[in-house]
């Protein structure tokens, strides 16, 4: 039962951090960079979307608390964000972010927005509220340790990669992560509006 739940939550906070669009914005920031350059900037890029993503998991709960936000509320909050951030990549996946300077993308804009958008944050919101014992909070812990893990070996491995998948897959592959991301959003928001109708 605690793989199963290991396993779901990974796949789920893997698609919603976008690492197929995430990587075609890092190849487009980077592409002046030297190969070991892009690599480090990947490291600093993983250790930032790291540190930001627990803190908003651990201390989700207590936001709620602080501003009296209902879970249900947050919830469908969190998914219309989390679904038009899915559209977004869709009809839009090649457009990626503007280049700026190279010493200063690692935190803004890759890591916050592009990684940890709004969308990201409500969901992880949500799941650190949600998470009820010590073991849950450990399980769902470990799976987003490894999903920002994976996100930065895709990002470390960027120039490989690109070589592999081509212009073309490079362009596709975010339009399908944002299927499978608007999916996530659709249930997020769907389970809001049912745990809602529920209490009224």
């Amino acid at each position: 039962m605690e793989i199963q739940t290991f396993i779901n939550f990974y796949l789920k906070i893997f698609f919603i951090l976008t690492p197929f669009f995430v990587l075609s914005a890092f190849l487009s920031l980077t592409r002046d960079l030297q190969d070991l350059e892009k690599k480090r900037l990947a490291i600093k890029v993983t250790i930032a979307v790291m540190i930001s993503s627990f803190v908003i998991f651990l201390f989700g709960k207590y936001i709620f608390e602080l501003f009296g936000i209902t879970l249900d509320a947050f919830r469908i909050g969190a998914g219309t964000i989390l679904f038009l951030s899915a559209l977004s990549m869709i009809s839009d996946g090649n457009n990626t972010a503007n280049r700026g300077s190279n010493h200063n993308i690692a935190v803004v804009p890759l890591a916050i927005p592009m990684t940890v958008g709004p969308g990201v944050i409500g969901v992880l919101l949500v799941i650190g509220a949600e998470a009820e014992s010590i073991v849950e909070r450990l399980i769902i812990g470990a799976a987003l340790f490894l999903a920002v893990i994976s996100v930065g070996i895709i990002l470390y491995l960027s120039t490989g990669i690109k070589r592999l998948l081509g212009e073309e897959g490079l362009i596709i592959i975010p339009k399908i992560t944002g299927l499978f991301v608007s999916a996530i959003a659709a249930q997020v928001i769907f389970t809001g509006i049912q745990n809602f109708l529920k209490l009224n």
